[in-house]
């Protein structure tokens, strides 16, 4: 697993998921928020409308994203919006599409989600690293001036102690590996549950 590619581009996919899951839900609460409060003058329609434009457009993103770096395939032809704003007429057809779009909503319900897994992929990136590489870098620093190395209520204090918290953090490092994978592909899940099944239903519907 260490040599798999899969395992490298699992862990790109939860490094970036964090900065997405912020900027996408900061984007869209912030034009949400903005578009509604402005819905009394009708100068929050556009905004609203241009919102869930870029919720399209981020469940777009995250469906080629799964694709390159997870190896999912989430089917989305049947839920394309063609956006055409020629006429009146042809804006509002599009803006009834955008609407009636079950990705446009399940976007949303991903917008939210992607924030939260975010947060979780990145703590547990970061926990994992840092534990996995303090213990594997033991037998280099353990009798370093100024650094102190414990295990619990035990110090580590001996080359011997030192070279078997070395051997614990590389088993906790392919473990962490292992998990994290498993965190990844549960992000692919969610991709596809959400915006592939909103296309799968779409499809049906269209049938």
């Amino acid at each position: 697993m260490p040599f798999d590619g899969q395992t490298y581009r699992n862990l790109a996919y939860l490094l970036l998921a964090f900065p997405l899951g912020i900027a996408y839900f900061t984007v869209v609460t912030t034009g949400l928020s903005t578009g509604i409060g402005l819905l009394v003058t009708f100068a929050g329609v556009p905004v609203v409308l241009l919102t869930l434009l870029v919720t399209l457009g981020i469940g777009s993103f995250e469906r080629r994203l799964a694709d390159w770096l997870l190896d999912v395939e989430v089917d989305a032809a049947p839920a394309e919006v063609d956006l055409a704003f020629g006429s009146v007429e042809e804006a509002l057809g599009t803006t009834k599409r955008i609407l009636t779009a079950p990705t446009t909503w399940t976007g949303l319900v991903l917008v939210g989600l992607k924030f939260v897994y975010g947060v979780v992929a990145f703590t547990a990136l970061v926990t994992a690293f840092t534990l996995s590489a303090t213990l594997i870098s033991m037998p280099v620093f353990y009798d370093a001036p100024g650094v102190t190395y414990t295990l619990g209520p035990y110090v580590v204090d001996t080359l011997r102690e030192a070279v078997a918290g070395a051997g614990l953090g590389v088993l906790l490092a392919l473990v962490s590996l292992h998990v994290l994978n498993g965190v990844a592909r549960f992000g692919g899940f969610l991709t596809d549950a959400l915006l592939g099944g909103a296309a799968r239903t779409a499809g049906g519907a269209d049938a």
